[in-house]
């Protein structure tokens, strides 16, 4: 099981190469730089630059606020200068966040338009290779034009990234079977019910559709799921409650709801968007039960995590996101707690 770190989305630029090189220093596989309150290509580039052997991963970068052609400039830049350590993670984010946050329009049928994103940046990439024209047309996206004034190829050096989608829907996991390298399940949807029932098995549909062979491919399932532990008890009922404001927060979204659904619990999205929609935001966590944070999140002590973090997902990925804690002065017994979810 190779095992990545996320890391806080409210961290600054200048402590975001620190964290890199401590995450490197723990002997993670890799780094998922998420999109929130700062432009995720930008701080995997800095991340890539950073480090010398860990995979920096978009997870996910939001496709519709770029160009394919943009989105395929900055991530062939940064694997060129990573050595080809870098992958692009790709996602649609909601309706209301595309349009009232970004400004952009969202379009009709995202899984379908993504879909053609991901065919418009490959045909990109594969113009960099050979320092020739693209030619991709579908119904989204027209990709013909590549001069050689603006082509940094002919470049047989730097390798492709593999391009990974994120998503929770049942057709968006579908389509990360059909056309991605690999697939990183979102917070919300990472609990293993919701895995073997919906994201696994809409996965193998897609790829079958697409007459293709995921484990003979290399495809790589990574579970993001959130997780609690800490040091001692203490630290972990802390943790606890930081997780349980932060999941509330996220379930909030209809777009997460599945999950919820799911369990039988179909009362609690909306309750948790009411409370969000009149800006009750303090209120969001205490409606989130025990019993719901129980079920979802894994939850133990450096000591227990592996084992319970094995034995909930060691059959139904090869990848795991698990972020290092926020305190570094027990580096040394997280570092042990890597490696044995490695070793599995």
């Amino acid at each position: 099981m190779k095992v990545y770190a996320g890391m806080d989305p409210r961290t600054s630029l200048r402590d975001a190469i620190t964290h890199a090189r401590r995450v490197e220093a723990l002997g993670y596989d890799g780094l998922h730089v998420a999109e929130t309150v700062h432009d995720a290509l930008a701080v995997a580039l800095l991340c890539a630059e950073h480090t010398t052997r860990i995979t920096v991963r978009t997870s996910v970068a939001l496709a519709f606020t770029r160009s394919p052609t943009l989105a395929a400039y900055a991530a062939w830049d940064i694997a060129a200068l990573s050595g080809g350590r870098f992958e692009l993670g790709l996602g649609t984010q909601i309706r209301q966040n595309i349009e009232d946050r970004y400004g952009v329009p969202f379009g009709k049928d995202p899984v379908a338009r993504l879909g053609d994103y991901v065919g418009a940046v490959r045909a990109a990439f594969a113009s960099f290779a050979s320092g020739r024209a693209p030619s991709f047309e579908s119904p989204y996206f027209r990709v013909t034009r590549m001069q050689p004034y603006f082509n940094p190829g002919p470049d047989p050096v730097t390798p492709p990234p593999r391009i990974y989608l994120g998503g929770v829907q049942r057709r968006a996991c579908e389509l990360a079977g059909a056309v991605a390298d690999g697939f990183v399940s979102h917070p919300t949807n990472s609990n293993p019910r919701y895995l073997e029932e919906v994201c696994l098995p809409a996965l193998a549909a897609g790829a079958a559709r697409a007459g293709r062979d995921l484990a003979g491919e290399g495809f790589e399932t990574v579970i993001g799921t959130p997780v609690v532990t800490g040091p001692t008890r203490d630290a972990v009922r802390a943790e606890r409650e930081r997780q349980r404001r932060l999941l509330a927060f996220l379930y909030s979204t209809p777009a997460y709801a599945p999950t919820l659904e799911l369990y039988g619990w179909d009362d609690l999205g909306p309750r948790l968007r009411e409370l969000a929609r009149h800006d009750r935001w303090d209120e969001l966590e205490h409606t989130l039960s025990d019993e719901v944070l129980d079920t979802l999140v894994p939850c133990g002590t450096y000591d227990e995590l592996p084992e319970i973090l094995l034995g909930r997902f060691a059959e139904l990925g090869q990848g795991l996101v698990m972020s290092p804690p926020s305190e570094t002065g027990n580096d040394t017994a997280f570092r042990r707690v890597v490696e044995a979810v490695q070793i599995g």
